[in-house]
């Protein structure tokens, strides 16, 4: 079921990114600052850089806010030692959301081991040129050494909030920065950046039912624990699909493909659309989200069990043993759609194993396997897994 704030949020329709425009349309386009980036360059000692953070004001670090990935000790200590041989050191890019006040686009992980270390909080380790002050803090640190690291300074760029007039013109400019930008050479994945945009209430529901235990299940990840980003569980840390934040971009995809109809700009644009808008639910918005995200759950658990979202493979005569996105898209949304005859479904399980089986042996294999991903092949596939399920339940 479409929300009530669901529907109003379609109420401007997005604009198509490829619209074609006459050349004085682009000129007028460029003279107007659109697409611009007004930025500014600062540098600052580390000393009075880390003054700054303490003001919880000055600056949002928000742990694993690009990358669930972070610096070991190791790395960071490798960072002072950077400072402290004088070696160049990537400046780090910074978005100001109102005056003196900032978030950080790119160079979070640099941020957190200057803060860690004027804090006292990191011990210094793997050194290579000055192995000799592995095992102490900044406090410990010799005097004169600590004198000369103080001297060292960090710089940034800061993009305006000048760069774009529009808000949502704001947030796309913001996310082309993220695309473009490359920390230690890997690039952030769409979900993180979205992670790292749309911050707040509809982005912490997409993580907290990220944890799903049908979601975990489907995709090989172990269950959740509240613990498990800082016991070094190197085996989910390590997994593609939990690093790159897909869990979460799953859910996004079960709440933003309930409102097919009005699919634009492929899967990404689609998908980075509905978490603008979203970002704005009021808390009954999501209570409901919530709700409906469990109920269909509870319902695949129950007719699906380990073979949830995993295609039929009609060559082999079985699951595929592995579960898609798009076939995820085509099951979530249609049992969404058919939650007022979710008992039925349960009960009838055995057949809609069966039809959903048929559906494979009769359709194009593309059809629920998402190579085939315009406006009408997205709604199609939940068309026909919605039909089906309706043909059982009713």
């Amino acid at each position: 079921m479409v929300t009530p704030q669901e529907q109003g949020m379609w109420s401007a329709p997005p604009q198509e990114s490829n619209q074609a425009l006459s050349d004085p349309q682009i000129n007028e386009k460029y003279s107007r600052g659109e697409g611009r980036i007004v930025v500014e360059n600062n540098r600052e000692k580390l000393p009075g850089f880390y003054q700054q953070l303490m003001n919880k004001d000055y600056m949002d670090l928000r742990p694993f806010y690009q990358r669930r990935l972070r610096w070991d000790d190791e790395r960071q200590s490798r960072l002072i030692e950077s400072f402290l041989i004088n070696l160049p050191v990537p400046p780090v890019f910074l978005y100001e959301k109102s005056f003196n006040s900032y978030e950080v686009m790119d160079g979070q992980q640099r941020i957190n081991a200057i803060k860690q270390f004027f804090s006292n909080n990191l011990v210094l380790k793997g050194l290579q040129y000055w192995p000799e002050l592995n095992g102490r803090t900044y406090d410990t640190l010799p005097k004169v050494v600590r004198a000369g690291i103080d001297r060292r300074s960090i710089s940034s760029i800061v993009m305006l909030k000048e760069s774009a007039p529009e808000d949502e013109d704001a947030i796309r400019l913001r996310e082309i920065v993220f695309e473009r930008l490359n920390t230690g050479g890997i690039e952030l994945e769409q979900q993180e950046i979205r992670n790292a945009l749309f911050h707040g209430s509809f982005n912490n529901l997409l993580l907290e039912l990220s944890h799903h235990k049908v979601i975990r299940q489907a995709w090989g990840l172990p269950e959740y624990h509240k613990d498990e980003m800082s016991s070094g569980n190197k085996d989910l840390l390590e997994n593609n699909f939990f690093r790159k934040m897909e869990d979460a971009e799953i859910v996004l995809r079960f709440f933003a493909l309930r409102n097919a109809q009005y699919y634009t700009r492929g899967m990404k644009g689609f998908l980075d659309i509905y978490m603008t808008r979203a970002s704005r639910f009021d808390d009954e918005t999501l209570h409901l989200l919530e709700k409906e995200f469990l109920d269909t759950m509870d319902v695949v658990d129950a007719v699906f069990g380990d073979v949830a979202f995993q295609p039929y493979s009609v060559k082999k005569s079985n699951w595929s043993g592995k579960p898609q996105k798009a076939f995820f898209d085509a099951v979530s949304v249609a049992i969404s759609e058919n939650l007022n005859i979710s008992s039925n479904l349960i009960s009838k399980k055995d057949i809609v194993i069966r039809k959903t089986k048929e559906l494979f042996e009769t359709h194009d294999e593309g059809t629920f396997t998402g190579r085939k991903n315009t406006k009408n092949d997205v709604i199609n596939r939940i068309s026909l897994f919605s039909g089906m399920l309706k043909s059982v339940g009713s």
